[in-house]
């Protein structure tokens, strides 16, 4: 495995790489994203519907992992992982505008797969009765957060998410990816955080899903959806994931010995 200092190390590379090509190639690597996520909630649904209380919760964190699985293992932009870039930017590795330029188009192709996919599982009625209703019932869950809960619960997010991406990059084989991976996804789930990305879909599919199939819930609304669910939770996740960049620029920012990734076949310094 990479150990910490290596990690730390080659994440300056990655992010120079990140925020170094074409605009158009990040746009569609985060729309990919966006899809990868929108697939682990829609089977995150799907197989939770017909199971209720914690035993629900620990099937929809059992599966919805895939999600951030293909978005590590096959490559995307993902708007709460890249949260990261702030280390290598107050390192000034990158400069703050590369940084929030990344952030504006990954979040805007995060958006646009979690849509997509949203409209197409519903209108292909994979959903079912069973799925719809849970569909429906999860969208308005989010909708009735008040603005606190949903941003508290979106710092915890991020913060577990920022630590499977971290984590992911510490293991040389793929199996070693999944398992870093899978943990604190599961984690995050079945605990009832709050991730922005995915909540693009889970809005969306319940919004849809309740005008084709004819279900209505209280507080399920677009101005909810946006107000009291994903901003909060976009500017939670904004935060811990930041928090978890901080806690990593401050240990490893000190100079440390030249070290070299056989994974990345890179050598490179971290400097003051």
């Amino acid at each position: 495995m990479n150990s910490p200092a290596e990690i730390a190390s080659n994440y300056i590379e990655i992010a120079r790489a990140k925020t170094s090509q074409r605009w158009y190639k990040t746009l569609i690597l985060a729309v990919l994203a966006g899809v990868f996520i929108a697939l682990g909630g829609a089977l995150a649904t799907v197989a939770g519907s017909a199971v209720s209380g914690t035993a629900g919760l620990l099937v929809k964190g059992a599966v919805f992992p895939l999600g951030l699985i293909l978005v590590v293992v096959c490559g995307a932009e993902l708007f709460t992982g890249n949260c990261l870039l702030l280390s290598p930017t107050i390192e000034r590795k990158i400069s703050v505008g590369a940084m929030f330029k990344n952030w504006g188009i990954v979040y805007g192709g995060n958006l646009i797969g979690g849509v997509l996919v949203a409209v197409l599982v519903v209108y292909s009625h994979v959903l079912g009765d069973a799925g719809a209703a849970a569909t429906v019932a999860t969208a308005a869950a989010k909708c009735n957060l008040n603005f606190g809960d949903a941003f508290v619960r979106g710092i915890l997010c991020n913060m577990l998410v920022c630590l499977a991406v971290w984590a992911s990059m510490a293991s040389k084989s793929v199996q070693g990816k999944v398992l870093a991976v899978y943990l604190p996804v599961f984690a995050f789930v079945v605990l009832g955080f709050e991730h922005s990305v995915a909540n693009m879909y889970y809005l969306t599919s319940g919004l849809i899903a309740g005008a084709e199939y004819g279900l209505s819930a209280t507080g399920l609304n677009l101005g909810n959806a946006l107000l009291f669910d994903l901003l909060p939770s976009t500017l939670g996740n904004i935060i811990g994931g930041c928090l978890i960049a901080l806690a990593y620029f401050a240990v490893y920012r000190t100079k440390l010995p030249t070290v070299k990734s056989s994974d990345e076949n890179i050598e490179t310094k971290i400097e003051d």
